[in-house]
């Protein structure tokens, strides 16, 4: 098809092209395949060697390889289609069209060389082949139109950010560049290959076709002279794989190059036990120069992945509860910042030269501590990113090594280092919520099977102890051989964890570790999610290995085996919270839904429930400190969102969440009840 100086021109621009998009992609690598120091390397190789054998073993205990998850996750678009579920579908068109066209222009090359050359020949599978080729190709062009309506006419509010959010200066300008770029490439590229085959049908007619769309647009173009066919086609030819060429040394450095990342990402994702875990810090390396993450180069190379794989689409932010009540904190914004930041300087980083500080472009203090850890922002991200890990590491830098936090957590921190419990009370004090009751402590019951791990909250929070107490009546009901550890139990360290306090919460962790081996600890329930996710998640890293139910689960199980029957049913309405670190944090869900419909029928999901649902407010060390200003107060939204189930009582999982549910039924003055699943459950059996 092409002439010889065509055939010359496409060669000498396909080695162009090639030679600058490979330049383009080795200074990525460079920054992303960095070695980390010893200290980060517990296999003694690089992180993307472990990366590559988890990739193809997969982790210890998942029942697929790595490979697969990631090629399901990929293929099937799954995590794409969590929200937003028409713009998912316009992408998906395009996500399709994309793989297609990978044949698709590769045919196209080597036909503009081998005269009517076809991948497949004349067999079933090419014109299967060309008529998914056609289809496709609309169905891009139709979703690039959507796109680009959708940011550039039409203004969706949720792809930009507000005035309030920190944004790295090319920010605000560079996105919609880039958006217009991108959308501009496929649009030409796609019309320009879909036109190229309409005109070579028109001055070729074949006698059967499997382009329904070419062969129409064909057909407007026969009253051409062969001649300007013949131009048209070798144009339109340049035009579609032209603009590759063009594109591929951009691609590297646009949004698009999300399309090579995003499976990689989903590929090497670091293995956590817990959506929220936190890897422990050795604090004892004395060559250590940095705890936390100051600059990029602090973060490990699989979370500076984040920056590449991110879409921009914005969903984190949508669902953050901070962003969502008009705090200046988007999680989107933090990883754009970085990915404009690291464009700016890639050999600079790539060569392990200082970048300037985070906290100077990527975010600053009152978005950092707007974070309430909830872990949304993880959860929606269709590529796997880990925004909130981010975050906290940013945490423990402001407090390991600067010494920078807000003042109000100084009391927190105060009483969790002093008197173990974040609200300073003495732990003479600890066992008086179960003032009354026959309560036995580990040494009045040193054969007991289940130890009950009160919690800093249910200790010292009058509202909270009667959710302890309400427990403690299910366990004699059902015959549960329990204890107490009394004045020898301890905060776990979750706020100071989540505030970026490691050294902190290492210290309390060790000391409550050696206090449950003393005591022989094999099983714990706990009412509190944040104990429930630190002793089963993170305690191990500590030598705490120990079965750690929720209070929820532990009922669940006492109701499905008999050992307790509720013979009364609960006429009100019911709505259950999800609790982000019972849920989101740790994939419950079912147990507390069960535990309520065998105490009644009326139960009213909101419109953010499960994996969705809507935070408290009370994570992330919030409950320790003022909320920053904006638009509303996140409890106050989520007890909105309940209160339009109209549900006569709001049932809770976590004495956080009912706290700060009860504060804002009463801003809101709303007659309803906010109630803990123990307290109902011991309520109906009293009945």
């Amino acid at each position: 098809m092409l002439t010889l100086v065509e055939r010359i021109l496409f060669v000498l621009a396909l080695l162009v092209s090639a030679g600058l998009t490979l330049r383009g992609f080795g200074r990525l690598l460079r920054v992303l395949m960095r070695p980390l120091p010893e200290r980060e390397r517990p296999s003694g190789r690089w992180w993307w060697v472990d990366a590559l054998d988890r990739l193809i073993r997969g982790p210890l205990g998942e029942r697929r390889p790595r490979w697969a998850q990631a090629l399901e996750m990929v293929f099937l678009q799954i995590p794409v289609f969590r929200a937003r579920f028409f713009t998912s579908l316009f992408h998906a068109f395009i996500f399709y069209a994309f793989l297609v066209y990978g044949l698709v222009n590769l045919q196209d090359v080597i036909r503009g060389f081998v005269e009517d050359f076809r991948l497949f020949g004349s067999t079933p599978v090419q014109r299967v082949f060309d008529l998914s080729a056609d289809l496709l190709s609309v169905l891009a062009l139709v979703g690039v139109v959507y796109f680009v309506l959708r940011r550039f006419v039409f203004g969706d509010p949720r792809l930009g950010f507000r005035k309030d959010v920190p944004l790295h200066p090319a920010v605000r300008k560079g996105i919609p560049r880039d958006s217009l770029i991108v959308a501009g490439f496929i649009f030409l590229h796609v019309g320009g290959r879909l036109l190229s085959e309409s005109a070579n049908l028109a001055l070729y007619p074949h006698g059967e076709t499997w382009m329904p769309f070419a062969a129409a647009l064909a057909q407007s173009l026969a009253g051409l002279s062969p001649g300007a066919l013949t131009v048209l086609h070798h144009a339109a030819w340049w035009l579609a794989l032209g603009l590759i060429l063009a594109f591929f040394p951009y691609f590297p450095y646009s949004k698009h190059i999300h399309l090579f990342f995003a499976p990689v990402k989903w590929a090497y994702r670091l293995d956590l036990p817990a959506l929220g875990y936190l890897e422990k810090l050795d604090l004892e390396d004395e060559t250590a120069e940095q705890f936390g993450a100051a600059r990029i180069e602090d973060l490990h190379p699989a979370r500076v992945l984040d920056l590449y794989a991110c879409i921009m689409c914005n969903r984190c932010q949508e669902v953050c509860p901070a962003y969502v009540t008009g705090k200046p904190l988007s999680p989107a914004a933090l990883i754009i910042n970085m990915r404009y930041a690291v464009n700016k300087a890639l050999d600079r980083v790539a060569s392990g030269e200082p970048t300037p500080p985070l906290m100077e472009y990527a975010i600053n203090e009152d978005a950092l501590w707007a974070c309430t850890t909830c872990g949304a922002c993880v959860e929606i991200c269709p590529v796997g990113n880990e925004q909130m890990h981010t975050i906290l590491q940013i945490r423990q830098d402001r407090v390991l090594m600067e010494s920078q936090f807000p003042t109000e957590l100084n009391t927190m921190m105060t009483g969790i280092e002093r008197l173990a419990n974040p609200w300073n009370v003495h732990w003479s004090e600890r066992m008086k919520w179960a003032e009354g009751l026959s309560v036995p402590t580990v040494e009045q019951n040193p054969s007991f099977e289940v130890l009950f791990w009160v919690g800093c909250m249910a200790s010292t929070d009058d509202r909270a102890k009667r959710i302890a107490r309400s427990l403690v009546k299910i366990f004699e009901a059902a015959g549960v051989n329990y204890a107490v550890l009394g004045e020898h139990e301890r905060c776990t360290g979750d706020p100071a964890r989540r505030a970026g306090n490691e050294y902190l919460f290492q210290m309390r962790a060790m000391e409550n570790v050696e206090t449950l081996n003393r005591f022989g600890v094999k099983r714990i329930v706990t009412l509190c999610p944040h104990c429930y996710n630190t002793l089963k998640n993170e305690y191990p890293d500590f030598g705490g290995n120990y079965e750690v139910v929720h209070h929820t689960q532990f009922l669940e199980d006492l109701l499905k085996s008999g050992r307790l029957k509720v013979n009364t049913r609960l006429a009100e309405k019911v709505t259950f919270h999800d609790p982000c670190y019972l849920g989101r944090h740790n994939g419950e869900y079912e147990a507390p839904r069960f535990v309520l419909k065998a105490l009644t029928d009326e139960v009213a999901e909101m419109e953010r429930s499960r994996n969705r649902s809507f935070c408290c407010g009370a994570g992330g060390a919030q409950m320790f400190k003022e909320e920053q200003k904006g638009t509303k107060a996140i409890n106050v939204e989520r007890t909105e969102e309940a209160l339009k189930t109209g549900a006569d009582v709001i049932a809770t999982g976590c004495p956080f969440c009912q706290r700060m549910l009860t504060d804002g039924v009463n801003t809101l003055k709303a007659e309803v009840q906010v109630k803990d699943l123990a307290e109902i459950l011991a309520e109906a059996l009293e009945a």
